[in-house]
C-alpha cells in the first residue's frame, strides 16, 4: 500500500505540514500568485485615485484623524494625513441621499509620490484582508431631506505613503467615492519657513517658502537626487509644488538646502476665503440673504457677491477653504445637520466662453456640472443652487477659459498678507524597494492670527 504524502492547506498557519518542501513552496507560491491576481482584478476599472464621488446620492465625505469627541465640529479641519504609528485610527464618514438602506465595503490601494498606484500587494500594506464592510451607520433624525449617515474607522497599514480608500456598493460593486489620506515617518527632519516672495513683481501677492532637509541617521546614496519634494497649499492638491532639488547639500552636516531665487518655490497668495453659517436654521446666519421654508427643505439665499481682485485686503477668520458640519440646536451634526438648497450670486460682467464655479473643500475642490454657474441676463449675476449640508462652509469663485488653468485671482484677487496653511512632504524610494515611502512631514502657518 502506497502512503500519499498529507498536506495542509492552510498555509498561514504555522503548524503547516507537508512530508514534501517542494510541494510546499509550489502550493505557497501558488496562494501568493493567486492573491496578487485577486488585488489586480478587483481594482474597478474607472476607479480614479483621488478624492472624488462617482454616485449623485453620495454627499459630504469627510475623512480625517479620529478625536476623543466624535461630534466635535472642529475635527474636520485636520488634513488627512497622521505618523504611521499614532494610535488614533482616520475616520471616513459620508451620506447617502437615497433615503434608503444599502451595504457598502472599503477597499485601499497604495499609491506612489504622483498617485499612481504602486507595485505593492495588499498583503505587503495591509494586516489583513482587504475589504472592510461598512457596518456603522445611523439613520437622520429630524431633518427634513432623509439621509443614511455611515461611518467608517480606517484599519492600521503597515507602511508610510500614499494611500486610497475607495467605497463601492455591496450590490454592484461598482465605487461611489475616494478619499486620499497619507501616513508619514519622522526619518528625515524639515525645518521651513515661509516669507513674502523675493520677486520684485510678486513681493504684494506671492508668498514663498524657504526649508531645508536634515536626513542625519538616514541613509541617502545620491542626496541631491534621491529626495522627492511637495509643497502644497492649504492641504489642496490642486495647488502644489514638485520636482525640486536641492540648491546646497551639505554631505558632511547632511543637510539640504532648498533656497531657491527664480521663484518656483513661491504661490500666489490668494485671498481669504468668503463664508456663510447655516448652523442653525431658525434665523439668518453670517452670510444668509433669506430662508424659504417648504414642506420639502429649507432654501437659503445668501448675499450677493462682487469681486475682489481690486483694492486692498481685507482680514477674515476663516477656514483656509475648509468647512465645518454642525447643527447647533442639538450639536449633533453628523446626522441631525439637515440638507438646504442654497443659491449663490454673483454680480460680475457677463464674460461669453467662460466658465465660472464656486469652489471649496465642500465640493472636494472639484469643477464639475454641480458647481457651474449660469449667466441670469435678467439680474446680470452669475448663479448656482447646490445643496449642502449644515454647517460652516468656506467658498470662493473660480474661472475658466478654454484649456486654461483655472483662475482663483480674477475675481478674488492675489494678497501676499493673506492667511495660508502650507505642509511639505518628503518622499523616498529605498535601494530596491517598489514604492515610494512618505519620511518626512511638515506644516507651515503664514500669518496666522487665531
Amino acid at each position: 500500500m502506497i502512503k500519499r504524502p498529507f498536506i495542509n492547506l492552510d498555509l498561514t498557519s504555522s503548524k503547516t505540514r507537508c512530508c514534501s518542501p517542494k510541494i510546499k513552496m509550489h502550493f505557497s507560491f501558488l496562494f501568493f500568485l493567486l492573491l496578487g491576481f485577486q488585488t489586480v482584478r478587483s481594482q474597478p476599472q474607472n476607479l480614479r485615485l483621488e478624492d472624488h464621488i462617482y454616485n449623485e446620492k453620495i454627499r459630504t465625505v469627510l475623512l480625517y484623524p479620529a478625536l476623543e469627541n466624535p461630534e466635535n465640529p472642529t475635527r474636520l479641519l485636520t488634513p488627512a494625513i497622521k505618523p504611521l504609528n499614532a494610535t488614533s485610527p482616520f475616520v471616513l464618514e459620508f451620506d447617502d441621499l437615497s433615503g434608503q438602506f444599502e451595504g457598502y465595503r472599503a477597499k485601499i490601494v497604495h499609491c506612489n509620490m504622483d498617485w499612481t498606484k504602486s507595485n505593492l500587494n495588499d498583503i505587503e500594506f495591509t494586516f489583513e484582508f482587504n475589504e472592510y464592510p461598512i457596518s456603522s451607520y445611523e439613520q437622520s433624525f429630524s431633518t427634513k431631506v432623509p439621509y443614511f449617515h455611515y461611518r467608517l474607522e480606517v484599519p492600521r497599514l503597515k507602511l508610510s505613503g500614499n494611500y486610497v480608500i475607495y467605497v463601492y456598493s455591496d450590490r454592484d460593486r461598482k465605487p461611489v467615492l475616494s478619499r486620499r489620506f497619507m501616513l508619514y515617518e519622522s526619518r528625515v527632519n524639515v525645518a521651513a519657513k515661509a516669507r513674502f516672495s523675493q520677486g520684485i513683481q510678486q513681493q504684494f501677492s506671492d508668498q514663498q517658502i524657504d526649508f531645508e532637509v536634515n536626513y542625519k541617521g538616514y541613509q541617502l546614496n545620491a542626496p541631491q537626487t534621491d529626495l522627492k519634494v511637495i509643497l502644497r497649499k492649504n492641504f489642496r492638491w490642486d495647488q502644489t509644488r514638485s520636482g525640486f532639488k536641492p540648491t546646497n547639500v551639505r554631505p558632511f552636516d547632511q543637510l539640504l538646502e532648498y533656497t531657491f531665487f527664480d521663484l518656483e518655490n513661491t504661490f500666489p497668495g490668494g485671498n481669504e476665503f468668503r463664508y456663510f453659517d447655516s448652523r442653525t436654521l431658525s434665523g439668518r446666519g453670517y452670510g444668509v440673504n433669506e430662508i424659504e421654508r417648504t414642506a420639502d427643505f429649507t432654501r437659503l439665499s445668501l448675499f450677493p457677491d462682487k469681486s475682489r481682485a481690486v483694492g486692498g485686503h481685507i482680514q477674515i477668520d476663516d477656514f483656509n477653504g475648509q468647512y465645518i458640519v454642525d447643527q447647533r440646536e442639538s450639536g449633533r451634526g453628523s446626522v441631525e445637520a439637515d440638507y438646504t438648497p442654497v443659491l449663490f450670486t454673483l454680480k460680475v460682467e457677463e464674460e461669453p466662453g467662460a466658465q465660472f464655479y464656486v469652489n471649496g473643500a465642500f465640493n472636494l475642490w472639484q469643477l464639475d456640472d454641480r458647481n457651474r454657474m449660469t449667466y441670469n441676463p435678467d439680474t446680470k449675476v452669475y448663479e448656482v443652487e447646490m445643496v449642502i449640508k449644515q454647517g460652516v462652509i468656506n467658498y470662493d469663485y473660480v474661472v475658466v477659459r478654454g484649456d486654461k488653468k483655472p483662475d482663483e485671482a480674477y475675481i478674488e484677487g492675489n494678497y501676499a498678507e493673506t492667511e495660508n496653511d502650507y505642509d511639505i512632504l518628503i518622499y523616498h524610494r529605498p535601494p530596491a524597494g517598489r514604492a515610494d515611502l512618505l519620511i518626512g512631514y511638515r506644516t507651515v502657518e503664514w500669518n496666522r492670527r487665531r
